[in-house]
């Protein structure tokens, strides 16, 4: 799991679109922070600390803890607007983590022994369906990625999420089928690898809509 990473942030006084502006221009990133059953608390984090941790490639990934009026509380990033131009930070939704809170989290896939594998030693293809694994666990249990080993891997060879042995206390936010991982293709990707691959991507886009729509019921500017 990734280490907690401390950050400072100072209230926000006002809110809306006009005064989310003025935060930026004296350099400063607007945020909020939610959930655990409290008020939204509208915040201001510095803006070098935000890039610096965005480009991590672990922000969404990592526990914080935040610093405000001389109190901390952990949380989660759960969404972060960007320019789309400068791609810069404009926005971030913090969630509180309270006792018992679990998290959904998008973790990369990262593959091991590739050049040992049989499969790819006859010439076969490595098919990723799915580079990211989409978990469920306390924030406290975060794994940084999940490693597949590929050493007995062959041509035609398939591998499920029921066959990953996952870290204690983090299961797969998908429960309703056991959905492919990786293949090793023969020449090209079969008829039913495709149609694999584009219903676990049709799954991702329309689970990605439901949280978006759920989470921006609880959030506020």
């Amino acid at each position: 799991m990734s280490d907690v990473v401390e950050l400072k942030a100072s209230v926000r006084e006002r809110v809306g679109k006009g005064a989310a502006r003025a935060v930026r221009r004296e350099g400063l990133v607007p945020a909020v922070i939610y959930g655990d059953n409290k008020a939204p608390e509208p915040v201001s984090l510095g803006y070098n600390e935000v890039f610096k941790q965005l480009n991590t490639g672990l922000f969404l990934s990592t526990v914080y803890e935040i610093e405000l009026n001389g109190k901390k509380t952990q949380v989660l990033a759960r969404d972060c607007q960007l320019d789309p131009v400068k791609d810069i930070p404009l926005h971030v939704d913090f969630l509180r983590i309270g006792k018992g809170t679990k998290v959904s989290v998008s973790i990369p896939v990262h593959f091991i022994n590739e050049e040992e594998c049989p499969g790819l030693k006859q010439g076969g293809a490595l098919n990723i369906v799915r580079h990211e694994l989409e978990l469920t666990c306390a924030p406290n249990a975060i794994p940084e990625s999940i490693v597949i080993d590929l050493a007995e891997a062959e041509i035609g060879s398939s591998i499920h999420i029921s066959a990953i042995e996952l870290p204690e206390g983090v299961t797969s936010t998908i429960t309703d089928r056991d959905f492919t991982i990786v293949t090793i293709a023969s020449a090209g990707p079969t008829e039913q690898e495709e149609d694999e691959a584009a219903a676990a991507a049709e799954a991702e886009a329309a689970e990605a809509a439901e949280a978006e729509a759920a989470e921006g019921e609880e959030k506020s500017e």
